[in-house]
Protein backbone atom coordinates (compact mmCIF):
# COMPACT_ATOMS: atom_id res chain seq x y z
CA UNK A 1 0.00 0.00 0.00
CA UNK A 2 1.26 3.67 -1.03
CA UNK A 3 -1.50 5.71 -0.14
CA UNK A 4 -1.12 9.69 0.23
CA UNK A 5 -3.83 11.03 3.16
CA UNK A 6 -4.94 14.80 2.71
CA UNK A 7 -7.47 14.93 5.90
CA UNK A 8 -10.11 17.54 4.75
CA UNK A 9 -11.14 18.94 8.25
CA UNK A 10 -7.44 19.96 9.05
CA UNK A 11 -5.82 22.96 7.85
CA UNK A 12 -4.76 22.63 3.83
CA UNK A 13 -1.49 22.16 3.53
CA UNK A 14 0.33 25.59 1.56
CA UNK A 15 1.95 23.43 -0.79
CA UNK A 16 0.77 20.44 -3.33
CA UNK A 17 1.59 17.24 -0.63
CA UNK A 18 -0.76 15.15 2.09
CA UNK A 19 -0.86 15.61 5.63
CA UNK A 20 0.49 11.81 5.25
CA UNK A 21 1.79 8.70 3.29
CA UNK A 22 1.04 5.46 4.53
CA UNK A 23 3.40 3.20 2.42
CA UNK A 24 3.03 -0.34 3.70
CA UNK A 25 3.35 -0.56 7.44
CA UNK A 26 5.05 3.47 8.02
CA UNK A 27 2.70 6.60 8.01
CA UNK A 28 5.33 9.57 6.70
CA UNK A 29 3.56 13.09 8.11
CA UNK A 30 4.49 16.12 6.72
CA UNK A 31 5.97 19.17 8.11
CA UNK A 32 2.93 19.88 11.35
CA UNK A 33 2.37 23.52 12.17
CA UNK A 34 -0.19 25.00 14.82
CA UNK A 35 -2.49 26.13 12.19
CA UNK A 36 -6.05 25.78 12.72
CA UNK A 37 -8.35 24.54 9.52
CA UNK A 38 -9.34 28.10 9.20
CA UNK A 39 -5.71 29.34 8.90
CA UNK A 40 -5.99 31.26 11.64
CA UNK A 41 -2.71 29.95 14.34
CA UNK A 42 -2.80 28.79 17.90
CA UNK A 43 -0.07 30.84 20.29
CA UNK A 44 -0.04 33.83 18.41
CA UNK A 45 -1.76 37.36 20.06
CA UNK A 46 -2.14 40.66 17.86
CA UNK A 47 -3.17 43.22 20.47
CA UNK A 48 -5.18 46.46 18.87
CA UNK A 49 -1.80 48.30 18.74
CA UNK A 50 -0.23 45.47 16.76
CA UNK A 51 2.17 43.83 19.17
CA UNK A 52 2.44 40.69 18.59
CA UNK A 53 3.18 37.77 21.25
CA UNK A 54 4.15 34.36 20.01
CA UNK A 55 3.99 31.46 22.33
CA UNK A 56 5.60 28.50 21.99
CA UNK A 57 3.85 26.43 24.36
CA UNK A 58 0.56 26.62 22.88
CA UNK A 59 2.00 26.47 19.94
CA UNK A 60 3.85 22.98 20.76
CA UNK A 61 0.98 21.52 21.63
CA UNK A 62 -1.66 22.23 18.86
CA UNK A 63 1.42 21.27 16.60
CA UNK A 64 1.61 17.59 18.80
CA UNK A 65 -2.35 17.93 18.88
CA UNK A 66 -2.34 18.28 14.97
CA UNK A 67 -0.28 14.79 14.55
CA UNK A 68 -2.10 12.83 17.03
CA UNK A 69 -5.23 13.96 14.69
CA UNK A 70 -3.17 13.06 11.49
CA UNK A 71 -2.23 9.98 12.76
CA UNK A 72 -5.63 9.03 13.88
CA UNK A 73 -7.54 9.49 10.93
CA UNK A 74 -5.65 6.88 9.37
CA UNK A 75 -5.25 4.37 11.89
CA UNK A 76 -2.32 5.03 13.92
CA UNK A 77 -1.68 7.21 17.60
CA UNK A 78 0.93 9.27 18.75
CA UNK A 79 2.29 6.18 20.79
CA UNK A 80 3.23 4.67 17.18
CA UNK A 81 5.37 7.40 16.46
CA UNK A 82 9.42 6.08 15.66
CA UNK A 83 11.09 9.29 15.10
CA UNK A 84 10.48 13.26 14.80
CA UNK A 85 12.23 16.34 13.93
CA UNK A 86 11.40 19.28 15.03
CA UNK A 87 12.33 22.62 13.34
CA UNK A 88 12.58 25.84 15.92
CA UNK A 89 12.83 29.27 14.44
CA UNK A 90 15.01 30.25 17.95
CA UNK A 91 16.49 28.08 19.76
CA UNK A 92 15.61 30.45 22.85
CA UNK A 93 12.47 28.74 22.84
CA UNK A 94 13.87 25.27 23.38
CA UNK A 95 12.81 24.80 27.04
CA UNK A 96 9.35 25.87 26.47
CA UNK A 97 8.97 23.06 23.47
CA UNK A 98 11.09 20.50 25.86
CA UNK A 99 8.71 21.37 28.44
CA UNK A 100 5.24 20.78 26.34
CA UNK A 101 7.03 17.79 24.70
CA UNK A 102 7.57 15.94 27.07
CA UNK A 103 3.68 15.97 28.46
CA UNK A 104 3.14 13.94 25.42
CA UNK A 105 6.31 11.48 25.44
CA UNK A 106 9.46 10.25 27.63
CA UNK A 107 11.95 8.25 27.12
CA UNK A 108 10.12 5.43 25.78
CA UNK A 109 9.10 7.23 22.97
CA UNK A 110 10.04 8.52 19.31
CA UNK A 111 13.54 9.39 18.76
CA UNK A 112 14.09 13.18 18.10
CA UNK A 113 15.58 15.55 16.40
CA UNK A 114 15.30 19.63 17.15
CA UNK A 115 16.92 22.00 14.78
CA UNK A 116 17.16 25.11 14.30
CA UNK A 117 16.25 27.20 10.80
CA UNK A 118 15.56 30.72 9.37
CA UNK A 119 11.89 30.46 9.55
CA UNK A 120 9.28 28.75 8.33
CA UNK A 121 6.14 29.49 5.68
CA UNK A 122 4.39 31.99 8.25
CA UNK A 123 6.20 34.65 10.12
CA UNK A 124 3.83 33.92 13.76
CA UNK A 125 5.12 29.92 13.37
CA UNK A 126 7.55 29.43 15.85
CA UNK A 127 7.93 25.26 15.64
CA UNK A 128 6.93 22.88 12.72
CA UNK A 129 7.51 19.23 13.24
CA UNK A 130 7.41 16.17 10.84
CA UNK A 131 7.54 12.39 11.72
CA UNK A 132 7.66 8.86 11.00
CA UNK A 133 5.08 6.20 12.58
CA UNK A 134 5.46 2.29 12.46
CA UNK A 135 1.81 0.54 12.23
CA UNK A 136 1.20 -3.01 11.09
CA UNK A 137 -1.52 -2.52 8.50
CA UNK A 138 -2.29 -6.11 8.94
Amino acid sequence: MNEAKLIKHLATPRGRFPHAKVTGDFIYVSGTSSRRSDNSLLGVEVDEFGTTNLDIKVQTQAVIENIREILENVGASLEDLVQVTAYLVNMNDFGGYNEVYGKFFNEGGPTRTTVAVHQLPHPHLLIEIQGVAYKPQS
